[in-house]
């Protein structure tokens, strides 16, 4: 059953009571016809629902999808497996631009055993056609399966001549080049026959598919017997192979324990404009491969979405694992997993989000790698002189700039509850920080985030009219504290906080600093006066540019912050008698941080080397008092 409604103007929105309520697939069109957005739904009303709310509430690239769509039609299925395959087909067909895209759309190196050959061959290929192969990876890097390859062959000695080479070999009755020098056991080099290397190729392939050293045992016994029985050349091609396979296994970190000898590791991390993922795989407790690559979000997706998102893309050409760690199940997780066994020559497949334990550690490292891959990325992005100058511009004409801002400063304002507040000035010039110009600010008073803003503003900004005074006979050369007038001043926040900024421009007369605020979640650009945001293409450099400035000036203005709150536990502590610097720092080194410190009791203080009981009932009674003041 199919059903759909166009329309030429905003209100083609179909009647809530025409979409049924049952299991499908929808897409968005827009006027020609191309299709904008591919999404499945348990329930079709309920789904699509939330794409007709009042457009303020809507995130700004939904938004932007649902003012371009010109219509919307949807598919009923009968399970949420059967939504699940239609989607996937039809974003593989359509490549909807706001649907999750992969930037990362290089091949990787896989190690491949040629098994339907007559005499099997190991090599590294991008190839992921070869009738009847075995693939082991993907691997980071080629140099990583060559590396890999060099020392399995020395453990397992099978063919690794090109198919031309091994033929001649077998015509001409002389072995091919690694034959020759011992580094080949196949055939043509007359050392086995094609049934023992069938043999070594299949205990190879057994191996990568489970590294544990249970191989390493059998050969110590076949080593043993054959010394016993006075074979000691054979002996000794044995212990090389041993010898081998203990380099390939210490190379080879273990990581979980051997009955999780199947399982891959998805690391995410994502901010509103982009996701970057890392994908361990875990073969007999220990990393085989790994995988990295960036997604672009187009509209907002939740955690869960984008993990099936990435799943779906993992395994659209490899089969997956036994088990698979998320680290947040998808809505649906039960027909994933149906889709994914479904891949799998043998078996179910397991979905599972790691809360603790091995697999948590291994996840959470995951993570980490993603963060990085991440931060990366976008610093690349926008150290690129093309994309910063791109960037420039794109601002100046979305922000209607009069020139492209060369300096762009950026104020953010923290606190913990509000005390220890904060705030911190960065500065990027060229699109690039200038570190050396940051400042941070203490606000010593208590005041809401719009008064601390506008106070930082004013205490900056008069040092602007200082600076361009006329020289006077008792300050002939002041001290200059601006490099240059700001070409664009942003804030961390929306419309209340940039009005906030104006207002302190106004009463300081300055009327050729424009003002911008950015806000978090949306990413929207507010402008002093306007109603509604400016909002900038998701993919485009300006955004990267405009949130990276954004971030770094939240993460100063956090560090101080930290800092100050450090600083302020120490002097409240260098208050009790007996208690130095060096035993404030022991004390905070064993807790790990002051809401712990507060926390513990005299007993757990008294533990704490160099502190006894007294002193440890001193101190209680000190933040006990610290706390009350507050």
């Amino acid at each position: 059953m199919a059903g759909s409604t166009r329309s030429d103007a905003l209100e083609w929105r179909p009647k809530a009571g025409e979409i049924p309520t049952s299991p499908g697939v929808y897409r968005f069109r827009d006027a020609r016809g191309r299709v904008l957005y591919v999404g499945k739904a348990i329930n079709l009303r309920q789904r699509l629902s939330n794409y007709f709310q009042p457009m303020r509430n809507l995130h700004q690239r939904t938004r932007a999808m649902v003012l371009t769509a010109a219509g919307v039609e949807w598919t009923v299925v009968g399970s949420d497996r059967e939504a699940l395959d239609l989607e996937y087909a039809w974003i593989k067909e359509y490549a909807p631009p706001f649907n999750v895209k992969f930037r990362d759309d290089k091949t990787y190196p896989y190690l491949v055993v040629t098994l339907a050959d007559e005499a099997p061959r190991v090599m590294v290929t991008r190839n992921r056609r070869i009738p009847g192969a075995r693939y082991f990876g993907p691997y980071p890097k080629i140099w990583a399966v060559r590396d890999t390859i060099d020392l399995m062959v020395r453990a397992f000695p099978i063919r690794t001549c090109s198919d031309s080479s091994y033929k001649r070999a077998m015509a001409t009755g002389r072995p091919c080049f690694p034959g020759q020098i011992g580094r080949c056991g196949g055939p043509c080099s007359g050392r086995v026959s094609i049934g023992e290397h069938r043999r070594i190729v299949d205990d190879f392939v057994a191996f990568m598919a489970h590294p544990d050293r249970g191989v390493v045992t059998l050969l110590q016994r076949e080593m043993k017997s054959a010394a016993a029985a006075f074979e000691y050349e054979r002996a000794a091609i044995i212990r090389d192979r041993l010898q081998a396979l203990e380099n390939v296994l210490e190379r080879s970190a273990v990581v979980l324990s051997e009955d999780a000898s199947d399982t891959d590791v998805f690391g995410i991390e994502h901010d509103e404009l982009a996701a970057a993922v890392q994908q361990f795989m875990v073969r007999g407790g220990r990393i085989t491969g790994t995988r990295s690559w960036v997604v672009d979000t187009e509209i907002d997706v939740t955690v869960g979405e984008l993990v099936e998102a990435v799943v779906q893309t993992a395994y659209e050409n490899d089969e997956p694992p036994r088990e698979i760690v998320v680290p947040k199940l998808p809505d649906d997780a039960a027909a994933l997993e149906a889709w994914l066994g479904d891949r799998r020559s043998k078996g179910s497949v397991a979905l599972r989000a790691a809360q603790r334990g091995d697999k948590a550690a291994i996840l959470q490292t995951a993570t980490m790698n993603a963060k990085q891959a991440l931060a990366l990325y976008k610093m690349r992005r926008t150290g690129d002189y093309v994309a910063r100058t791109q960037a420039l511009t794109d601002i100046q004409e979305a922000l209607g700039l009069d020139e492209a801002p060369l300096r762009i400063e950026c104020y953010d304002v923290s606190h913990l509850g509000g005390t220890n507040i904060v705030a911190s000035m960065v500065v990027f010039e060229d699109g690039l920080p200038i570190k050396n110009a940051y400042r941070k600010f203490a606000i010593r008073e208590y005041a809401d985030d719009l008064e601390s803003l506008s106070q930082v503003l004013r205490r900056r900004l008069t040092r602007l009219s200082e600076d361009e005074a006329e020289p006077t006979a008792d300050d002939p050369a002041p001290r200059k504290r601006f490099a240059y007038r700001p070409g664009l001043i942003l804030v961390d926040g929306g419309e209340p906080q940039v009005n906030a900024a104006a207002a302190v421009l106004d009463e300081l007369g300055i009327d050729d600093i424009p003002v911008a605020g950015i806000a978090k979640r949306l990413e929207e650009i507010w402008l002093p006066g306007d109603s509604f945001p400016v909002i900038l293409p998701r993919n485009s450099e300006a955004l990267f540019l405009i949130q990276r400035i954004r971030d770094e000036a939240h993460r100063f203005a956090i560090t101080f912050q930290r800092q100050k709150r450090r600083n302020d536990i120490g002097s409240v502590l260098s208050e009790v008698p007996g208690l130095g610097p060096a035993r404030v720092k022991v004390l905070l080194a064993h807790f790990g941080s002051v809401a712990r410190l507060r926390a513990a009791s005299v007993d757990e203080i008294a533990e704490v080397r160099g502190v006894g009981p007294s002193l440890a009932a001193a101190i209680v009674g000190r933040l006990s008092g610290d706390s009350e003041g507050q």
